[in-house]
């Protein structure tokens, strides 16, 4: 199957000659490793407690310094870093690449560089889950109000919207399945109804919800980095490690697909296997990173098409790439989130969109160029 597999990327590159297409995965670490790096200190050195680039190495030695040390101006620097911003930056690493990899997959199972990861719905679901956590369960009498605003409640609001972003994509690919076959097309167009219906959900619970669940809505439905702890890092780090993990075996099945579905199967591909482990991966990776940093948009869709865009269409260079841009997108958005208007600081989820819908239309306006 390896054979047959090596010459599905051959076709790929012939189908592509306009292109720069390259399956060294060298240009992918001699382009992204610097820039996630200098995405990483540029953040980590910019922010309300500004810390100079010099200053990083020796934080270091202060790392074992407790939140509640006596002030010293010498260890200020590290208490900041290590206790506030080091799990800011780690979530913005892990959720980037989350998001990306699930881009990735998403535009290789569509066959369609404009998919994105909300497409099955699996963004709406897990902030539709996040909403019933705040303002359902207190409602209902199952919680005490207030008590998922709070930060004793936060596990069961993460809990509640992963459950609910997982619970929507297994939703919509049961109803896309049709005779044991799902179809891409009513996957998308399934997505697409429940999106709509988790969103009137979240409009009803919104208006249900008083001035302080209003102000913890906000948060899931425009996305921030602010809450971001060891503990929530430490929970958002095995799902993105199988994400990761699922999107090693997707690069080679991926570009078989790209020829299209009957011509994977003739290659030896287990198309039903593929979009199953596309989508459980997606849900997965979204669910995890929407539940700890809400609704995040238009990552999914930038970081693999910038990637295909400099090094071409193969997936085993397109999935890691995606993964290492979007870490890089995420930190230098949240940067800007916490700089552009401080003290106050900016929502994550208003910076992509603003960042990727522009994006967005030129690509449609190309697409429509070259039909």
């Amino acid at each position: 199957m390896s054979a047959v597999l090596d010459g599905a990327d051959d076709q790929l590159e012939a189908a592509a000659p306009a292109r720069r297409v390259t399956r060294d995965p060298r240009w992918l670490w001699w382009l992204g490793a610097p820039l996630l790096v200098l995405s990483l200190a540029v953040a980590a050195s910019q922010g309300a407690y500004a810390i100079g680039l010099a200053d990083l190495p020796r934080l270091w030695a202060w790392w074992q310094q407790p939140a509640d040390a006596p002030f010293d101006p010498e260890l200020t620097a590290a208490q900041v870093f290590w206790h506030i911003r080091a799990p800011r930056l780690l979530m913005a690493t892990l959720a980037g690449s989350a998001l990306g990899v699930a881009g990735a997959a998403m535009q290789g199972l569509f066959r369609n560089p404009l998919a994105d990861p909300g497409l099955i719905g699996v963004s709406a679901g897990a902030a539709l889950g996040a909403a019933c956590s705040i303002v359902l369960l207190p409602l209902l009498g199952l919680m005490p109000a207030g008590f998922a605003v709070g930060l004793s409640g936060m596990g069961v609001t993460m809990l509640s919207a992963f459950a609910g972003g997982v619970a929507v994509t297994a939703l919509a690919w049961r109803l896309a399945n049709t005779q044991g076959q799902v179809q891409l097309a009513n996957l998308l167009l399934v997505g697409l109804a429940i999106n709509a219906l988790a969103m009137a959900g979240l409009g009803l619970l919104t208006y249900l919800a008083s001035d302080t669940q209003q102000r913890a809505l906000n948060f899931w439905l425009l996305g921030s980095l602010a809450p971001s702890q060891w503990a929530t890092v430490m929970a958002v780090l095995p799902p993105t490690v199988a994400a990761l993990a699922a999107g090693r075996w997707l690069m080679r099945p991926l570009d078989a697909l790209a020829l299209g579905e009957a011509q994977a199967r003739a290659m030896g591909v287990n198309v039903k296997r593929l979009q199953t482990v596309s989508v459980a991966m997606t849900a997965l990776a979204v669910g995890a990173v929407t539940s700890a940093i809400g609704m995040v948009g238009f990552i999914g869709l930038l970081a693999p098409h910038l990637v295909r865009l400099l090094l071409g269409p193969c997936h085993g260079v397109v999935l890691p790439g995606a993964a290492l841009t979007g870490a890089c997108l995420v930190l230098l958005a949240d940067t800007a989130a916490r700089t552009v208007a401080a003290p106050v600081e900016l929502p994550l989820g208003v910076l992509t969109g603003l960042m990727g819908a522009p994006v967005f239309l030129y690509l449609l306006r190309q697409r429509g160029h070259r039909h």
